[in-house]
């Protein structure tokens, strides 16, 4: 017996680091690189499976309920990824909406995971973060007057087409601002202000 209690009383001397050849950081990595882990480790805690449904909620659900709801959290049954239980809050007078249009985000939810990830919708009532409005860059790009179109125009063989491309290439460097159309364009034509 003090044969055992002797081997357990000796301290273990602490492990020294194994030398290696390379230095101990490694590569340079892009922070880019890194935070999808980071962000992963944080939506598993609190029970996605995929963070993409909270980073695209609107896309699964629609701009009109991801305005008054998120995403909190998906259980599933031990040992399975599958059948979970989604739990949403929804602001104030909304969960009764969401409630009749429950089995449509639960169809849309599993579309996005691409097979049956949730089963039931629990909806909690709650103060929901507005979403930060994203507004496209402007996609119109300077044009180019005529004359710098003019080598491209002249590959086309048939005369009048190219007539006509080289007079609407000059109709459109010719105006600014976005195009008029619809009413407001009849009443210019009306008022005499365009021919």
């Amino acid at each position: 017996m003090d044969e055992a209690m002797s081997k357990r009383a000796t301290p273990k001397a602490p492990a020294q680091p194994k030398e290696s050849g390379r230095p101990r950081g490694g590569p340079a990595r892009a922070v880019a690189d890194l935070l999808p882990r980071v962000g992963g480790a944080a939506f598993k805690r609190y029970g996605f499976v995929q963070a993409g449904i909270v980073t695209r909620w609107a896309e699964i659900v629609g701009a009109k309920y991801a305005g008054v709801s998120t995403p909190e959290s998906i259980r599933f049954p031990p040992g399975k990824k599958a059948d979970g239980v989604l739990t949403v809050t929804v602001k104030g007078a909304h969960a009764a909406m969401m409630q009749h249009i429950a089995p449509e985000i639960v169809e849309r939810v599993n579309r996005f995971f691409g097979y049956a990830a949730v089963a039931r919708l629990v909806l909690k009532q709650g103060n929901v973060a507005p979403r930060p409005s994203r507004t496209a860059p402007p996609s119109l790009r300077a044009i180019e007057p005529p004359a710098a179109l003019g080598d491209g125009l002249r590959a086309i063989a048939d005369p009048e087409l190219r007539a006509v491309l080289t007079a609407l290439a000059a109709g459109v460097a010719a105006t600014s601002g976005p195009p008029i159309v619809g009413d407001e364009l009849k009443s210019l034509v009306v008022a005499g202000k365009i021919r």
